[in-house]
C-alpha cells in the first residue's frame, strides 16, 4: 500500500458535520470520504486523470475442498 501523508485541516463544524452524515451514508470513514470528495473533484477538474484497477477474483462453487 501507498504511504499517507498526515495534514492537519481546519474546518468549520457544519461542513465536518455534512461530511460525516455523507460518509455514513457511503458506509466509509470520515478521512475516506474527505479523501474521494477531494479526489473526484482532482479529476472533475482535469487536474488529474482517473486510473482505477479492478481485481475481480472468479470461484467455482460447486467444488468441494475435501
Amino acid at each position: 500500500m501507498a504511504s499517507k501523508k498526515a495534514f492537519a485541516l481546519r474546518i468549520s463544524p457544519q461542513v465536518m458535520d455534512a461530511m460525516q452524515r455523507w460518509a455514513d451514508d457511503d458506509l466509509r470513514s470520515l478521512n475516506a470520504q474527505i479523501e474521494y470528495v477531494l479526489r473526484d473533484a482532482l479529476v472533475k477538474s482535469g487536474r488529474v486523470k482517473l486510473v482505477q484497477k479492478a481485481v475481480t477474483e472468479i470461484v467455482d462453487i460447486t467444488e468441494k475442498d475435501e
